[in-house]
């Protein structure tokens, strides 16, 4: 009866950590960052690459925002495991409105491999 539990359990496993596998993570690189103001609205545009094909709904997400800088990490929803996709570097792009405070002047995002810091035009 133990050990009965335990192999359904141990069998069941894969199937809760599904979901959490399947979440978003940053893309591979991020290339250019353009940040400017529209009003009172800071407007941020991103162009990177993930790491192969089959990568979606890449976004811009805020991970902390102060009176002088924002702080994005640019992330995707990666291929489901076993999918057949291209091993090769691919282009994404991501933007993103920020009801922020005139006083920001620099956009850091992050991915992956590296950050790009980007000062705000006006």
């Amino acid at each position: 009866m133990f050990r009965t539990r335990i192999a359904t359990a141990l069998l069941c496993l894969p199937l809760l950590a599904g979901p959490a596998l399947a979440g978003e993570k940053r893309v591979y690189k991020v290339d250019a960052v353009i940040a400017t103001w529209k009003g009172n609205t800071l407007s941020v545009q991103a162009n990177g690459a993930v790491s192969s094909g089959g990568w979606k709904n890449a976004r811009l997400q805020i991970v902390r925002k102060d009176a002088r800088s924002v702080t994005l990490e640019f992330v995707a929803l990666p291929p489901p495991a076993g999918m057949v996709v291209i091993q090769s570097l691919v282009p994404v792009t991501a933007s993103l409105d920020i009801r922020a405070a005139s006083k920001v002047t620099s956009v850091n995002t992050l991915a992956e491999a590296n950050e790009l810091t980007s000062q705000v035009l006006r």
